[in-house]
């Protein structure tokens, strides 16, 4: 007999996956997940129960109406109602992006989303060339943005744009995981996305969707049926099987995640690709997460400007608005902006052209040598960071796990070292975009045995993220270990140098309490610590805060004379109080 998922079932009863779950639960079916598969007997039983719910909650209602009706004297003061939470807007459509391994069917899996859902009427299907499109599911919307790539998805996050809500990850049930589905995941993981798997290819004779789902759990990732929290949908891009489950499960996460967008509110577009057009000039893409951007906006992107001429859908249709969730083409920009670019609206051309000449002389002032053409330790000296975010390539996957293996024996407390990536091939242009991304931290690339292609060194020089390769592990370990080293901060010891008797006190107006001493060995120098010792019993240590002979400030006192003393914020020390004089000097590293 065949069986049937839970969000099936909420289908055929018209309600959405969310509010079935949550209703069995109350009736005392908790645990149930929307991709559980149930027998039809306990579907049967699962539909029963929710219309029984419904149909009790109703006959309460209506009978708690009667009953206010019939005696009304009888009922308490009603409550005033409480104030409602400040709303975040209407909801909006999710955000979505496909992103895994070069051929496992990501374009056929969109095209196929295209083609089913392309709403009635719309002449000439959809602009390829916008970039994104909207997806027409049980009268409900997803914009899904067709990104080139890994680069392009992460170039937004390297400018703190987070433009894509959930991410779908498509992995082939005859592959499995390849060096791009793990690169796929370490850039889902960095921006911290909700996601799905869909196992491709389902159709094929060698597939084996189980083998899919135990690689994907060796990196983090244990699918519901298995008793972890990964939706994972086996689909047939090619013929359509489960596609309609995977936007069903889509629209599942949006409704948990619940994103909202307020039409009326600020402004929130992100630039997702651009490009010049010979006869319309420079175009470029944005979503639209919150706010409305209107035609003859005059808008500021980046350290461009300009007034929108026209706005196109992905339908290759003129509109005079786009709203929170919506995909939208833009003309009449002077320049072409950077993808992960913030829009933002300015009242007039004037204000506009003087916040983009002020964002321009900030960026000259700003530029710096190239982090990427220093040399190793010029870089750890510029380093002001506990953290260490690192990608790491090599030649093989026993490379590899060598590399990270001599790489998880440098430990410094104070000091985390993140492998955001770790894969084999040469470094490309998406290891440094990946990094591009950190907002704090110290970013680095790190290959063993392998070469740089030209493209990752130009885009590592532009963003200055440094790229450092070695033909011996050791060296690339003894590297990482300065680094560290250089990150933590130098290490302090404390060096007794001398010791003073207190003999007398004197109190100064808004100086404090001076103590009178003898240097009885050593020295005592200016920026010591002091620690006070009386009967044996060190009471107090502090920082040295003067230091006179007589009425002269003075660097350093030797054994044999007397000098004057303030210990900063103490003014407890008595007379006949030794004071114990340490210098702080730094460790040299190794």
């Amino acid at each position: 007999m065949a069986k049937k998922r839970v969000y099936e079932i909420a289908r055929e009863l018209g309600v959405p996956t969310k509010e079935l779950i949550s209703k069995l639960a109350e009736l005392g079916m908790e645990g149930l997940r929307a991709v559980n598969a149930v027998e039809e007997e306990e579907a049967e039983v699962i539909r029963d129960l929710f219309l029984e719910g419904k149909q009790q909650a109703t006959s309460d209602e209506a009978q708690e109406g009667a009953t206010e009706q019939e005696s009304p004297d009888e009922q308490p003061p009603a409550e005033e109602p409480r104030p409602k939470p400040p709303q975040k807007g209407d909801p909006r459509p999710p955000v979505v992006a496909v992103l895994g391994h070069i051929d496992h069917g990501k374009t056929t899996l969109l095209d196929g989303i295209r083609r089913a859902h392309i709403a009635e009427g719309e002449a000439g299907g959809i602009t390829q060339s916008i970039g994104a499109y909207q997806a027409q599911v049980d009268e409900r919307t997803i914009t899904f943005i067709d990104t080139p790539g890994h680069k392009a998805f992460t170039a937004m996050r390297a400018r703190g744009a987070q433009v894509t809500d959930i991410a779908v990850l498509v992995v082939a049930a005859d592959d499995g995981v390849m060096a791009q589905t793990v690169e796929a995941i370490d850039h889902i993981k960095a921006a911290q996305l909700p996601m799905i798997v869909a196992i491709n290819k389902t159709d094929k004779a060698a597939q084996n969707v189980d083998r899919v789902k135990q690689e994907l759990t060796q990196h983090g990732f244990v699918p519901e049926d298995w008793g972890g929290d990964t939706i994972m949908i086996p689909i047939s891009a090619l013929n359509g099987d489960g596609v309609e489950d995977l936007l069903e499960m889509l629209l599942l996460v949006a409704d948990m995640e619940d994103f909202r967008g307020e039409p009326s509110g600020e402004l929130h577009a992100t630039v997702i690709e651009s490009h010049i057009d010979t006869a319309r000039g420079p175009l470029a893409t944005v979503i639209v997460k919150n706010g409305t951007l209107k035609a003859r906006d005059c808008v500021v992107v980046g350290t461009t400007w300009g007034r929108i001429r026209a706005l196109i859908d992905h339908r290759g249709e003129q509109v005079p608005s786009a709203g929170p969730g919506t995909p939208v083409q833009i003309m009449g920009l002077e320049d072409v902006p950077d993808a992960g670019e913030r829009l933002e609206v300015f009242p007039d051309q004037k204000k506009a052209k003087r916040e983009v000449s002020a964002r321009q002389l900030a960026e000259e002032a700003q530029r710096k040598p190239s982090r990427a053409t220093m040399t190793f330790e010029d870089l750890l000296a510029q380093a002001q960071t506990e953290n260490l975010y690192v990608v790491l390539k090599a030649t093989s996957m026993g490379a590899l796990e060598a590399a990270r293996g001599e790489m998880s024996s440098v430990e410094h407390e104070g000091v985390e070292i993140q492998v955001l990536h770790a894969g084999v091939g040469p470094v490309n242009e998406s290891d440094v975009a990946l990094l591009s991304a950190v907002d704090s931290g110290q970013p680095l690339v790190l290959g063993f045995g392998v070469k740089v292609d030209n493209k990752a060194r130009r885009a590592a020089e532009t963003r200055g993220i440094p790229i450092r390769t070695y033909d011996i592990i050791y060296d690339l370990t003894e590297d990482v270990r300065r680094a560290v080293r250089r990150l933590a901060g130098p290490e302090y010891v404390e060096t007794k140098v001398g010791e003073a008797e207190v003999l007398q006190l004197f109190d100064i107006d808004g100086v404090g309490t001076v103590a009178g001493c003898a240097v009885t060995s050593g020295r005592v120098v200016r920026g010591a610590i002091i620690k006070v010792r009386r009967d044996d019993e060190i009471i107090h240590s502090g920082e040295l805060q003067t230091l006179k002979r007589f009425t002269q400030d003075v660097r350093e006192v030797e054994s044999g004379r007397e000098c004057g003393i303030r210990v900063r914020d103490f003014d407890e020390v008595q007379q006949g109080d030794v004071l114990e004089i340490y210098s702080m000097e730094e460790v040299q590293p190794e």
